[in-house]
């Protein structure tokens, strides 16, 4: 009987040793910041054409912001949204 090495071991220690945890966490971290602006915006009732305007951008911009799986939203940009929906973006570096 073959015994399967990852019983017993968390998912973080599962994705390190295949090489992909940190890949995961900024994909995670990037939908929350998507979900998050997209709640705001509803809350607000900000449209996303509105949004742009706002933001001196174009809606193709607000578009890739508000995308869960575009990663390369630059910090300008979420800070920007951020400012228009009343809001402080906060980053912070931990251990690992």
């Amino acid at each position: 009987m073959t015994k399967n090495p990852y019983i017993g071991s968390s998912l973080d220690e599962f994705l390190e040793e295949e090489g992909t945890l940190d890949e995961i966490n900024l994909i995670a971290i990037k939908r929350v910041i998507a979900w998050q602006i997209q709640t705001a915006m509803a809350e607000k009732n900000i449209t996303k054409t509105a949004m742009a305007e706002k933001m001196k951008t174009s809606r193709s911009s607000i578009d890739r912001l508000l995308d869960p799986d575009h990663h390369s939203v630059t910090l300008d940009t979420i800070d920007k949204a951020a400012r228009v929906l009343g809001k402080k973006i906060r980053f912070e570096l931990i251990d690992a």
